[in-house]
């Protein structure tokens, strides 16, 4: 067989298996060899690691992590791929394929399950995947609030979204979720990749991006439930300056918010897009030590 990743394969596998592409999933196949091969060498993954692989679609992605990896384990939604997957991974006893929605797995159990390679266990945990636009936000979070035990998380996903990840306070892309992945996470933007090396081609461009889950919190809350409510009143209403967003923040009136704002040093006009992590963290503390 061809190169799974090339154009004339993806279309002979979608015609040998009466196999049509869902909309609904957001299933693109990347077609860009180097690119495949970019994101597996980023995610880091050695002989002695485990893989968990989100959304295989025909895999492209998991052949290449299981040529340096010593397990991967690919989680697939669509029932219809399995039997694809079966015919194009057969070549690599070190897959395993999981027919489950990932929003809905335990990944935590998952590696437990799969953590021994051959008689030890793996050294090390990565996570990678291709994500559907439209499911890519609350699968971070999932990964990251259920504190999931892996190294690292290397994705690709819509442009925009990698942007917003990224970004720094001040900027226009900057809001709750840059505050809540960095609270987690080393961000690192690995490369962008063109809309045109998809098959279908979408409508806008993506980027890889690679996320080191934090040893250490770089702040300390008091109260971890109470930093992400801060956050989410504070960029609830963007426009709104911070006296008036996080009014109502844990039954807080203007005037007690005016008085919290004060005592950890934060000027009450300014925005929440302004705001580091470390000011949010002060904000919380203030509100929760109280």
């Amino acid at each position: 067989m061809d190169k799974l990743y090339a154009p004339t394969t993806i279309r002979k596998i979608k015609e040998e298996h009466n196999f049509r592409l869902s909309k609904s999933l957001g299933q693109n196949f990347l077609t860009d060899g180097n690119i495949v091969a970019h994101i597996v060498e980023s995610c880091g993954a050695g002989e002695q690691d485990l893989v968990i692989e989100i959304g295989p679609g025909i895999g492209v992605l998991t052949a290449e992590a299981a040529q340096a990896a010593g397990k991967v384990v690919a989680v697939e939604i669509d029932k219809n791929l399995i039997p694809i997957l079966k015919e194009t991974l057969a070549d690599y006893p070190n897959v395993t394929v999981v027919n489950q929605d990932i929003l809905k797995t335990d990944v935590t159990r998952l590696i437990e399950e799969h953590r021994m390679i051959g008689d030890r266990p793996a050294r090390g945990v990565k996570i990678i995947g291709n994500l559907p636009y439209y499911i890519t936000t609350p699968i971070i979070m999932k990964l990251l609030e259920e504190r999931v035990p892996c190294d690292s998380i290397t994705i690709m996903l819509q442009k925009e979204v990698a942007e917003r990840i990224e970004a720094s306070p001040g900027s226009k892309t900057y809001g709750a979720l840059s505050v809540a992945v960095q609270y987690y996470c080393e961000v690192t933007y690995v490369t962008t990749v063109p809309k045109e090396v998809f098959h279908p081609r979408p409508k806008v461009d993506s980027a890889v991006i690679r996320l080191d889950l934090r040893k250490q919190r770089p702040v300390d809350l008091i109260d971890e439930g109470l930093f992400f409510e801060v956050i989410k009143g504070g960029f609830g209403q963007r426009r709104k300056t911070l006296h008036n967003a996080l009014t109502g923040v844990r039954g807080k009136t203007k005037e007690e918010i005016a008085a919290v704002l004060a005592a950890a040093g934060i000027e009450s006009n300014r925005r929440a897009e302004t705001l580091s992590i470390a000011e949010f963290a002060a904000i919380a503390n203030t509100i929760a030590g109280e």
